[in-house]
């Protein structure tokens, strides 16, 4: 398919007779930013693996920049660009010579990778810091530094598995930005997160897995209003399990009981909120549905370990 970066068919994978990945189908359009989302054990690493090439699939297809994999992954890396999960920036070099070193594995000759290293250093925000040890960072100093590593080969496509775990709330608005920053230069990103935010604020379309295999996929207000009322009112106070097995059920369309708060999921607030005004001992919050309501309905609210 033209303008088609990444492709998977019937992508899967089994460890020890536990299938992990279960005939993922997956299409990457270049300049968008696609958000893979999932809870722990959906399969979200793995898939990452065998999309570049570092673990091979049980079964399936896979097509990144035009190249086959496993078979070119090789080639098709030298066009990628990752940041994992953990930071794997090395302690001994200062910030300018993490950059260069990862350069010259991509064949980069020094003068090559130093034209680089200005620009790189300002869309990281580094500029300062350039002579600086690795361990004088800050987090988000250092999540910056991983990004602007991986562009060090001007890549095509972005790998991202969830940048921002970890960081507080400034570092985090940081990222988005720089991010943005890219994708208005034509990037195409391929987004892990567990942050709901995260993925409505940036990503032009979403995948849910569970259990390997797509749940949903479209644009994340689509998502939203295929599978999640357009209103939610959250009730908790003294009470709340009685209200729940009674008017919640009688006045919400959907209503879930999980902890001390319940759930209500509407069409129409008005009434609802009408009642609740009249229920001193309890408290209430009424807001539009998001991702969240969208990610639990599909995955479940069960702990993953």
């Amino acid at each position: 398919m033209e303008g088609t970066v990444l492709s998977t068919r019937g992508l899967r994978k089994s460890y020890g007779g536990r299938e992990v990945v279960a005939g993922l189908d997956l299409t990457l359009r270049r300049g968008e930013c696609y958000g893979l989302l999932g809870p722990n054990g959906a399969g979200k690493t793995t898939t990452l693996r065998m999309l570049l090439g570092l673990t091979g699939p049980s079964a399936g297809e896979i097509s990144l920049l035009g190249h086959a994999v496993p078979a070119d992954a090789r080639v098709a890396r030298a066009r990628v660009g990752v940041v994992p999960q953990m930071d794997n920036l090395d302690p001994d070099f200062t910030v300018r010579e993490n950059l260069v070193v990862y350069g010259r594995y991509f064949g980069l000759t020094k003068a090559e990778v130093e034209a680089k290293v200005p620009r790189l250093l300002s869309l990281a925000a580094l500029e300062t810091r350039a002579d600086a040890r690795i361990q004088s960072l800050s987090g988000g100093m250092k999540r910056r530094l991983v990004l602007a590593r991986a562009l060090v080969n001007d890549p095509e496509l972005i790998f991202l598995d969830e940048p921002t775990t970890g960081l507080d709330p400034q570092a985090r608005h940081v990222m988005w930005e720089r991010l943005r920053l890219l994708l208005r230069e034509g990037r195409t990103i391929l987004l892990t997160t567990h942050f709901m935010d995260e993925a409505e604020r940036l990503c032009d379309r979403l995948g849910v897995i569970d259990h390997g295999r797509m749940l949903a996929e479209g644009t994340p207000r689509e998502l939203i209003a295929a599978h999640i009322e357009p209103e939610v009112v959250e009730v908790y106070g003294e009470g709340v399990e009685a209200w729940h097995a009674g008017p919640a059920k009688a006045l919400a369309d959907r209503a879930e009981l999980h902890g001390e708060t319940a759930f209500c999921y509407v069409r129409e607030a008005g009434a609802l909120v009408e009642a609740l005004k009249g229920e001193e001992r309890l408290r209430f919050l009424h807001r539009r549905a998001n991702l969240e309501d969208l990610f639990l309905k599909l995955t479940g609210r069960e702990m993953r370990e």
